[in-house]
């Protein structure tokens, strides 16, 4: 039965999961890409700047919650980039990125034309990224990835 943790059937063709090609590395280098806005500024998350930050923007219990989606993204993120529980991974993603967007990208509350642009940027790139997580949380790591190798020594 599919979870988070056991995987579905697989999306990818045969070829890619049976035999390391050239072209399947360009998956790890896409989760390595992908992840690292995750891990960098997850670790910003536990600084007294984002923190307060956060707090000006509105966000209650700023001192609490901030350092927890620090922790949150830094999980997420290094999940996918290892390809280990990717699809978890994807879902801690989401669970970061929602609140996050709702709450510090209020572009449409801002009477500062420059600064309601730079917010709906901001918005707009988080909405980009919830969309490669729900492809991380559906599809999981890909071939050449943690969960692959998983899946392949299960099925011997």
């Amino acid at each position: 039965m599919p979870t988070l943790f056991h995987p579905r059937p697989n999306y990818f063709p045969d070829e890619t999961t049976e035999k390391t090609t050239s072209l399947n590395w360009i998956i790890p280098i896409s989760r390595f890409l992908f992840s690292q806005i995750f891990i960098i500024s997850g670790f910003n998350h536990f600084t007294s700047g984002s923190i307060g930050y956060a707090d000006s923007m509105g966000v209650p219990m700023a001192d609490m919650l901030v350092p927890i989606s620090g922790l949150i993204a830094i999980l997420g993120g290094g999940s996918i980039l290892l390809g280990l529980h990717a699809r978890f991974g994807g879902v801690l993603i989401l669970l970061f990125l929602i609140p996050v967007t709702l709450m510090m990208h209020k572009f449409w509350s801002y009477t500062n034309p420059a600064e309601a642009q730079m917010q709906m940027i901001q918005f707009l790139k988080n909405m980009a990224l919830i969309g490669g997580a729900m492809l991380f949380a559906f599809y999981g790591a890909g071939p050449v990835s943690m969960d692959s190798r998983r899946d392949r020594k299960a099925k011997r």
